[in-house]
């Protein structure tokens, strides 16, 4: 699983002329689920993400997380964080899950945050989305959790 982290003071997604979800001070995600991830993945993605410190305290260090300001997550599926573009001129996205294992474990993660007590507005899977968003700091950080 990949995730692309970035901590906004507003972020939307729209799918045609439908605004899908809207979140203000918090986080986007742009989440990359590939073949072979499990709940595990999934809950070691969302368990990071909702204590990741990555909003400043009153020293304007990086030592607060999302839990903490009681911030906003917004998590957006995209296949394309799994593109190989090591060989040739088209990327390869061999290494996405196909749907029907990603779907539910999208599901799963809006759900586990959504339990832990955090605001969740999500994109819609397999569509085409506009992502409009005002990065903070900014601030972006790429997870995978291959690396953990």
């Amino acid at each position: 699983m990949r995730a692309v982290i970035q901590r906004v003071s507003v972020a939307r997604v729209t799918v045609g002329d439908e605004v899908a979800g809207t979140i203000g001070r918090g986080v986007l995600v742009l989440v990359g689920i590939a073949d072979g991830d499990t709940e595990t993945e999934a809950n070691w993605l969302v368990d990071k993400l909702l204590d990741f410190r990555i909003f400043e305290d009153d020293k304007g260090k990086l030592n607060r997380s999302l839990r903490d300001l009681n911030g906003e997550l917004m998590l957006v599926s995209q296949f394309t964080l799994l593109a190989d573009a090591r060989k040739g001129r088209r990327p390869s996205f061999a290494a996405a899950a196909r749907p029907e294992q990603a779907v539910p474990l999208y599901e799963h993660m809006v759900r586990r945050a959504r339990d832990r007590g955090v605001t969740v507005a999500t994109g819609r899977f397999g569509a085409r989305m506009r992502v409009e968003l005002v990065n903070e700091g900014p601030v972006t950080i790429i997870l995978d959790s291959k690396d953990r």
